[in-house]
């Protein structure tokens, strides 16, 4: 048993159309199809029969009575769809701004924080990539000053001297670590005494 197409066919009337005679002067077949009236009444329609709608649309010319540069302008206007426009990063006549969005979810707070985040790591003077595991060793942040590498030195040589620990083997081992770290500082430093960004903090 074949299904039954309850599809409309492409040119079966408009199941909408008025009942009403064609639009078509002198014409008395039932109007089932709609055409527009014109290109600035593209919602208001002349209702013909299919004969007179294919002849409407035969002769319907949207740019007719358009200036070549009306119909450029009619053009670029269709590729925004009508909708104004503006170049990127302002809206309207005005710069963009975040905050002109709503935002109940916050989304744009925690991207804003992030971007300021990472400028402020963009603004911070970079590690030395050698000195970056002498740093960590004796828990230091770049930058830092000589004065304040000897003062941590001096911490932690005593919190891990062998006599402090009762002769504990990885305490000594764990000094052996923090001298060569000091010793790779304190050498940079004095490579760089001229430097007054390394001698400050």
């Amino acid at each position: 048993m074949s299904r039954r197409n309850t599809r409309h066919r492409a040119f079966d009337p408009d199941p909408d159309a008025p009942h009403q005679c064609c639009d078509a002067p002198g014409c008395t077949m039932e109007a089932g199809y709609r055409a527009p009236r014109s290109r600035t009444a593209l919602n208001e329609y002349f209702w013909f029969c299919l004969t007179h709608v294919r002849e409407y649309n035969a002769r319907w010319d949207y740019y007719k009575g358009m200036s070549s540069a009306q119909i450029e302008a009619q053009l670029k206007a269709d590729m925004s769809w009508d909708r104004p426009s503006w170049k990127i990063g302002h809206v309207g006549n005005k710069p963009f701004s975040e905050d002109d969005i709503l935002d109940p979810l916050d989304v744009l707070k925690a991207s804003r924080a992030d971007r300021a985040r990472r400028h402020r790591q963009s603004r911070e003077p970079r590690t030395p990539e050698r000195l970056r595991e002498p740093l960590v060793t004796l828990g230091l942040h770049w930058p830092v000053s000589l004065e304040e590498v000897k003062a941590r030195y001096k911490v932690l040589a005593k919190e891990n001297h062998p006599d402090a620990n009762n002769g504990d083997r990885h305490a000594e081992e764990r000094l052996k670590i923090i001298n060569v770290a000091y010793s790779t500082l304190r050498t940079h430093f004095a490579t760089n005494a001229d430097d007054g960004l390394e001698k400050s903090a």
